[in-house]
């Protein structure tokens, strides 16, 4: 008879998510499901509003990463005006961006993901937080705040404000930069570069230990999609979409994001509010892939900066083909963090970023407009019909996390099949199973904000409904 274990809260994401284990009559996984309870709205409660609006309200889908529907919608919002953005406001939208990823990035390697890392997946969980960290090793704490800070700093130096700043709009951006703020950026440069090369090299020697969890959670083959630049280098703002098979070989290259759904569509299920986006040429569920830093590394031939190539060229000799385990999310997250840095430095070291000439006007000529742009989580898309007056039509939005939801539910089921046992529970084995949707940092936060602690009780009940086994937290 199955049984079902309910690890009803998972814990250091952002947003609600819970996971639901079946077992079989042996105690063994049989089945497994994350299911994301909260509602999003956006797609409904904007339509009918102007286009130009769209932007300050989509980049409230998210608080962690508001600069990825920013530019998304903004880009969205540049197709319908049909404008050419000029040169240094494209250059001033990528330096927001890559200080998003870099903070985002070190939010989930520091606070979320690291504590399992260094204090150990079945160490007590009320010091399983960044605190534990900073009791364990305070200049490793310190740190991972202080590259998540320069990246937040970067983003307000440009907009004002580090979360839900205005500063991008369809055209361009509001203001020009400061050549103060340039300096004070550029300053801080070395400092980041060196804290992010410290880490990376530390976390690379900790993949021996590792390599149990590499086999166990995630390790599966699927598809990758993302934007790649024009040489074949990462890249998180333009370009084209490329697809690459669990062997590394390219399916669909050099497709204008704008006609995404050639390739994409969704599909839903009764037991989570997330959609699931699919492959379409192979169907549902099979056309599952996988977008973020893993597969954003495993399409690209090069990263395009000299000290991230370094670590890049390491990354790619993990596996043969692509690296198909979604453990190394965190350590492709990692060499982001260099890549955003150096990315960062290049801009500012051209003097043309302090050109005045930041933004095209326009009105309405085309009734159409797709934004596509890389979240720190993966490939996000903003699709955007409006009539001949702005007013939005129709939405849809495909978010980074949502793109991984099959994969994310592929993940639990193979991390629950490797650690859980059905007959009895303990902590550290649903910490794995959880530890797995860390790995791909999803941001259930779109349309609900937890306030306080994120208890969580689980029980193991007969298929008469006796409790054999409880656990909480």
């Amino acid at each position: 008879m199955e049984k079902t274990i309910t690890i009803e809260n998972v814990t250091r994401i952002e947003g609600h998510a819970k996971i639901t284990l079946t077992l079989n009559d042996d105690g063994k996984v049989d089945q497994a499901h994350m299911h994301v309870t909260q509602v999003r709205g956006f797609e409904k409660f904007m339509q009918g509003r102007p286009y130009t609006e769209l932007p300050g309200i989509t980049a409230r889908t998210c608080g962690i990463c508001p600069v990825s529907h920013l530019l998304a919608s903004s880009k969205a919002g540049d197709g319908i005006m049909a404008v050419r953005v000029p040169k240094t406001a494209v250059n001033l939208r990528k330096l927001m961006n890559y200080g998003q990823i870099l903070q985002s990035h070190a939010l989930n390697f520091f606070y979320l993901s690291a504590p399992d890392f260094l204090l150990g997946m079945d160490s007590d969980p009320a010091q399983r937080s960044l605190f534990g960290i900073h009791a364990a090793n305070p200049e490793m704490a310190r740190e991972g705040v202080r590259l998540r800070k320069f990246g937040q700093q970067v983003i307000e130096r440009l907009g004002t404000k580090r979360i839900h700043s205005n500063w991008v709009i369809p055209g361009g951006v509001n203001a020009p930069l400061e050549p103060s703020l340039r300096e004070a950026i550029l300053s801080e440069i070395p400092e980041v570069k060196r804290i992010a090369t410290k880490y990376l090299d530390w976390f690379r020697g900790q993949l021996p230990q590792f390599s149990e969890y590499a086999q166990n959670m995630g390790q599966f083959n699927s598809l990758f999609l993302g934007l790649i630049g024009r040489e074949g280098e990462l890249e998180y703002y333009d370009g084209h979409l490329r697809v690459v098979d669990a062997a590394g070989n390219i399916l669909v290259d050099r497709l204008d994001p704008d006609r995404y759904a050639e390739i994409i569509a969704e599909a839903v299920e009764p037991w989570t509010f997330l959609k699931f986006p699919y492959y379409r040429p192979l169907g549902y569920p099979e056309g599952m892939y996988r977008v973020g830093p893993l597969a954003r590394l495993n399409i690209a031939r090069k990263a395009g900066t000299p000290m991230a190539e370094r670590y890049f060229e390491d990354f790619r000799s993990l596996e043969p083909g692509a690296v198909n385990s979604s453990f190394y999310y965190h350590y492709a997250r990692l060499i982001e963090i260099l890549h955003c840095i150096e990315k960062i430095e290049e801009l500012l070291s051209d003097i043309s970023i302090l050109d005045t000439h930041v933004r095209a006007s326009a009105g309405v000529n085309q009734l159409h407009g797709v934004g596509c742009t890389e979240a720190p989580r993966g490939t996000l898309f903003h699709d955007y019909k409006v009539n001949r007056d702005g007013a939005v039509e129709h939405i849809n939005m495909i978010i980074a996390s949502g793109n991984n939801n099959l994969a994310m539910n592929r993940g639990v089921l193979e991390a629950a099949k490797a650690y859980v046992d059905g007959t009895r529970l303990t902590e550290g084995m649903l910490n794995r199973v959880e530890a797995v949707v860390r790995a791909f940092d999803p941001c259930l936060a779109c349309s609900t904000h937890a306030l306080g602690t994120m208890p969580i009780q689980v029980e193991l009940l007969a298929p008469d409904g006796e409790r054999l086994d409880m656990i909480s937290r």
